[in-house]
Order: structure tokens, then C-alpha cells, then sequence
């Protein structure tokens, strides 16, 4: 039988009504790190995707790394996200929280002057986003081996606290330079312990993290987001096929709820030489695929098995009615990239939808 983006599909014990995905967007507009009112509305407008996954939200104040950011920590986070799950759910849609930590992406000023952790003592190339402006990155601290454990313990508290709040599940961010991929990546992994050197070491975190928060929650409300060749935030691998075939290898037999992957750099440039379909066979679970999609060739990667689902970013943020406007091959609103990062509800909640216009 042949699919189109429309036709229905099972995830996580739960039919969603098609196959399209509201991709993950920090758009820096909880200035308390505590999900309002504004958000619930943003993401209430977007319910007709099939499936929403939310902006990154840090999993503990070690992992904040950009301004205005949410979290999923505290019984106030909880009480925050509930809005928003409560208000997805009321329009029928389904949502998923993204689980985040910055690693060294992040400041002191994020700190109270501490120094941001990563798997290794390397800068990153580049600026840090603070609430004073740009400043340029600086060197970790490296995890010490035995703090580890405790990162994956934040993952497991956060994904409780996520499923609390209301959620349909979570999604594991280990993509775009933040820290399970700075672990992930030999370019920013560079330890001679447990966790770094082969394959098999630098994948552990990510492993531990899956497990730990599938134990706790169910592994069919896990997902797991992957860039195999993003190079933002200073990101490189000196092998990435046989790196994210492996890790995908190692996700597979768990029964996880889909892999979400980046297909594309952050500037819009396409795999080259890498092979996203030789990925894909080593994952045995559903397949977001993510990268620059418009509908025509949308519908032919799920014509094609190429992908199970397909998930769309800038799309979703001018259309709130995205799905429907592909579903009449209307035309589409244009993003003002100018309000893209904090603000309020202009270029938020804002955007036409069909109906209005």
C-alpha cells in the first residue's frame, strides 16, 4: 500500500492523523524559563501536524545555554508545560518535549561564572547567544567520569517530569553540536575513558541517556534526533557514515518511538557523499526525515519508504495551518526572519491562517 503525507500512522500507541512533523524551533520567548500562555497558543495554532515536537527544553540549569529558553525541571516548568500540552491536546493534535542540554554551547554568564561542561576541554569556534549580547565561546570544563551518571539521571528526572506535565513523549536531542553529540563526534570527543575513542564509547552517553529514559517512561515514547552532517556550532567527525550508521545500529532492537534526522548542514546543504538511506536501514523503527522538505518532495520520500514521517521548521513557524494549506496546495505565508528569536506574539501567534485570510 502507498502512503501520502496525509495517510495516518501509529506512534507511540497513538494514531496521528498524518505524517507531518512540526520540527523543534527555540524561539526564546520564556524569559523566566517557565512555559506561558503565548507558547500555548503558538503551539495550539500547529495541533493539525501529526506530530509537534517542541523547541529544546534544558533538562537542568547545567544545560541552559541561550537566553530565554524553557526547561523541564522544576514543578513550576511542569506547571507551565501543562498549558501547552493541555491546549495541543484540545485541538487534537499530539506533541512530544525535546530534552536538551547545551553542553559547551553555552557561558559562564549562564553560570553564575561557572564553566559549561562538555565531554572534552574544546572550544567551540564562535559566539555564545547571552543576555548581553554575543560573546565568544570558551574552553569546558570536561565531565569527570564519575559526573556522568548524573547526566544521565537529568535526562531520566526531566522525561518524568515531561510525561507529568502531559506530554506524549520525548525526544532525545542529540544533534546540532549540543552535548550527547559533542560525545558522539571524534571533532569534540576527544577521551581515552569509557566514553570516548571507539564507536562503541563516544556512543554510551546517548545509549545510557535512551535507556535510562525508556526504562522510566516506556521506549515507545522515546525518540532520539541525530545531524550527521551539521557543522553548526563547530561540529565535525572525521568518519560520519560509519559513526551514525553505528549509533544507529545501536538505537535499534528497543522498540523507540522514531529517529528524527537532519539531513541537511544548517545553511541548507545536502548530505554529499553521505548516504542518509544506508543510515535508515540500520535503524529498525520509524524515520523523521528533516532538511529543507516542501511538499512535492515530501510526499515523494513517504511515497518512496525513503521516510515514515517528514518534519518541516520554517514552514510550520509562518503557517500555522501548514497541513491543511499543503492539503489544498495553497499558497503559503512568508517568515520574517526578524522576529524568529524572542519578541511577543508578532511573528509568534500572528500569522494568518486560511481561515482568516
Amino acid at each position: 500500500m502507498t502512503h501520502t503525507l496525509f495517510s495516518s500512522i501509529e506512534l507511540s500507541g497513538q494514531t496521528l492523523s498524518n505524517r507531518m512533523v512540526m520540527a523543534p524551533m527555540t524561539r526564546n520567548r520564556a524569559p523566566d524559563t517557565i512555559a506561558n500562555a503565548m507558547m500555548a497558543e503558538h503551539y495550539a495554532q500547529r495541533a493539525g501536524a501529526g506530530l509537534i515536537i517542541t523547541e529544546g527544553t534544558q533538562i537542568s540549569e547545567q544545560a541552559v545555554g541561550y537566553p530565554a529558553t524553557p526547561g523541564i525541571f522544576t514543578q513550576q516548568h511542569i506547571d507551565g508545560w501543562k498549558l501547552v500540552t493541555d491546549a495541543v491536546h484540545a485541538k487534537g493534535g499530539h506533541v512530544f518535549a525535546q530534552l536538551w542540554h547545551c553542553g559547551r554551547i553555552s557561558h559562564p554568564d549562564f553560570h553564575h561564572g561557572d564553566l559549561p561542561v562538555a565531554p572534552s576541554a574544546i572550544a567551540a569556534a564562535g559566539d555564545a547567544f547571552t543576555y548581553e549580547g554575543l560573546k565568544p565561546f570558551i574552553t569546558p570544563r570536561e565531565l569527570d567520569i564519575s559526573e556522568i551518571g548524573g547526566i544521565v539521571e537529568q535526562y531520566r528526572h526531566a522525561a518524568v517530569y515531561a510525561m507529568e506535565a502531559g506530554f506524549d513523549g520525548v525526544e532525545i536531542h542529540a544533534a546540532n553540536g549540543y552535548l550527547i553529540d559533542q560525545f558522539l563526534r571524534d571533532g569534540s570527543n576527544r577521551r581515552t575513558d569509557s566514553y570516548g575513542g571507539s564507536l562503541e564509547n563516544r556512543v554510551r552517553l546517548l545509549v545510557e541517556v535512551v535507556t535510562a529514559v525508556g526504562a522510566e517512561i516506556g521506549f515507545n515514547k522515546v525518540g532520539v534526533r541525530l545531524s550527521p552532517i551539521n557543522a553548526f556550532n563547530d561540529m565535525s567527525d572525521s568518519n560520519p557514515q560509519a559513526t551514525f550508521n553505528y549509533i544507529a545500529s545501536s538505537l535499534s532492537g528497543r522498540s523507540l518511538a522514531y529517529l528524527h534526522v537532519v539531513e541537511v548542514s544548517m545553511s541548507g546543504e545536502s548530505a554529499g557523499g553521505f548516504d542518509m538511506q544506508q543510515l535508515r536501514n540500520h535503524f529498525d523503527g520509524p524515520y523523521i526525515a528533516n532538511g529543507g522538505y516542501d511538499h512535492a518532495r515530501a510526499e515523494d520520500a513517504i511515497a518512496t519508504v525513503a521516510a515514515d514521517l517528514v518534519a518541516f521548521g520554517t514552514p510550520y513557524l509562518a503557517n500555522p495551518d501548514l497541513s491543511e494549506r499543503f492539503r489544498l496546495n495553497a499558497e503559503l505565508n512568508e517568515a520574517d526572519q526578524a522576529t524568529f528569536y524572542g519578541g511577543d506574539e508578532h511573528g509568534y501567534t500572528d500569522y494568518p491562517s486560511l481561515e482568516a485570510a
